[in-house]
């Protein structure tokens, strides 16, 4: 639920909706104002012109209420106000400060307020009070009569009129049951086009969405049909152009990636032969280094050391190309993996300068070559780089082979950390020339990555902790 409303369907659905009730509200109360004044306003002019001419219709046997003649009497004042009166209709007669009611006597002097008696003795007024929980529409006026000279004199007689307004109030109530029911099929309404018109909008979007996931997948020849010439339409089209740019971009890279790779592995092949011819020269050579003047030894020592750097570095290369290629595969077998260590420190000469703490019987399912590759660079890399001593340790867990190479040396910067698996990646700028390919612990763990496995580095005190996890095959 949350998700819908903080989505764009929702929030497309929310607006249209909270926009199309706001417009039926404000029509329907405009509406609802605007009928209930002219129905007010109809029911007070009838109103008002019935009593109007009541008074003009009156006979006034009563004295005709001029100065100085004899003032009516109280029968007299009641008999006009039931005269007043009709149905839904109640008169109130005020004079000389008595009051005098209509055989109903639903009211008295106490519901005139002194506001519409102040006004009635001047002209004819209205006004609507509610009195015990029913809405009345109160007419006030004052009687005049025409003397001896013909003009028009007050009585003292107020007038005062209840009209019943529970008939408007039923219409009133009929009208804004109506608008709500309008109101009702409004916002239905307004909810369906709503949830139209975002699936209408987002169609599109989705369909973006699901291309550009295939295109983050590899498949860069998506491509979405271009309907009609609205911003979707352009956007569509806008995201093919991209995601033609994209493929043509990625075509050229993984061109070149393939010509660079191709041209390693064409160097590394190459430099082979000659490699040879120097390595069987640099042998001869080593036999005669120590017949030889000091200058002329020296001289075949520093070549010996480079040719051997140099076929390290021509192997390092074949290897990380056939990575590159995707050519390397695996050779599994049923290894004992203490005695594949212990072979491994053996045949380099480092068995006296290495401890080993791997439980016999131990066996995984491996390729030994690839895994005497781990062994070697991660053991040769703290033997070079480290310090004594340096412990291999290695267990058989649930999940796969553990295989740890500590060293106690001086440590791996934290900021070199995250980069000593990088190729040509070398610690300090004092090595650059002296030690290693910077290539080992990258093939290491290309190695164990091809095992489906993996290797880590964590700092320790002192020294640097490689761990290297091989899944049970």
């Amino acid at each position: 639920m949350i998700a819908f409303l903080t989505g764009l369907r929702g929030r497309l659905v929310i607006t249209f909706t909270v926009v199309a009730v706001a417009a039926s509200a404000l029509v329907a109360g405009i509406g609802f104002e605007l009928a209930k004044g002219a129905l007010i306003e109809r029911t007070t002019k009838t109103a008002v012109d019935d009593l109007t001419k009541d008074l003009e219709r009156i006979d006034f046997a009563v004295g005709e209420l001029r100065p100085g003649e004899v003032p009516p009497s109280s029968e007299e004042l009641t008999n006009l106000a039931n005269a007043l009166a009709g149905p839904d209709r109640h008169t109130l007669l005020e004079y000389q400060d008595q009051y005098y009611r209509d055989d109903e006597g639903l009211f008295g002097g106490g519901d005139v307020t002194g506001e519409l008696r102040g006004q009635a003795r001047s002209k004819l007024v209205s006004q609507r009070r509610t009195i015990d929980g029913a809405l009345w529409l109160v007419l006030g006026t004052q009687v005049y009569r025409a003397g001896t000279d013909d003009v028009a004199r007050p009585t003292g007689l107020l007038v005062f009129e209840f009209v019943s307004l529970s008939e408007e109030e039923r219409t009133l109530a009929n009208l804004r049951e109506a608008f709500a029911q309008a109101g009702g099929i409004t916002l239905l309404i307004a909810l369906t086009v709503a949830l139209v018109s975002a699936r209408h909008v987002l169609l599109p979007v989705g369909r973006l969405s699901a291309a550009a996931q295939a295109l983050g997948r590899g498949r860069l020849d998506t491509r979405l049909p271009v309907r009609g010439k609205d911003e979707l339409a352009e956007l569509t089209a806008h995201f093919n152009d991209a995601a033609a740019a994209l493929e043509l971009s990625v075509s050229e890279l993984r061109a070149l990636e393939a010509m660079s790779r191709r041209f390693v592995a064409d160097v590394s092949h190459e430099l082979r032969t000659p490699l040879t011819a120097m390595t069987a020269v640099a042998d001869m050579l080593a036999e005669e280094a120590e017949r030889l003047p000091e200058q002329p030894a020296k001289a075949v020592r520093l070549v010996l050391s480079e040719v051997g750097r140099l076929r390290e570095l021509v192997e390092h290369l074949i290897e990380v190309s056939r990575f590159d290629a995707g050519t390397a595969t695996l050779a599994l077998e049923s290894v004992d993996v203490a005695d594949a260590i212990c072979d491994s420190l053996e045949v380099r000469g480092w068995s006296d300068d290495v401890r080993v703490q791997a439980p016999a019987g131990v066996v995984a399912n491996l390729d030994p070559r690839r895994f005497d590759v781990i062994v070697a660079n991660l053991v040769g890399n703290a033997l070079k780089h480290g310090g004594q001593p340096v412990l291999i340790t290695a267990r058989s867990t649930p999940n796969g082979l553990e295989v740890k190479v500590r060293d106690h040396g001086e440590g791996i910067p934290p900021e070199a950390l995250p980069h000593v698996f990088d190729r040509f990646f070398k610690v300090g700028t004092g090595r650059v020339r002296s030690q290693g390919s910077g290539l080992g612990l990258s093939i290491a763990r290309a190695n164990a990555q091809l095992h489906g496995g993996t290797i880590s580095v964590r700092p320790q005190q002192p020294g640097t902790l490689f761990t290297v996890w091989l899944p049970h095959a």
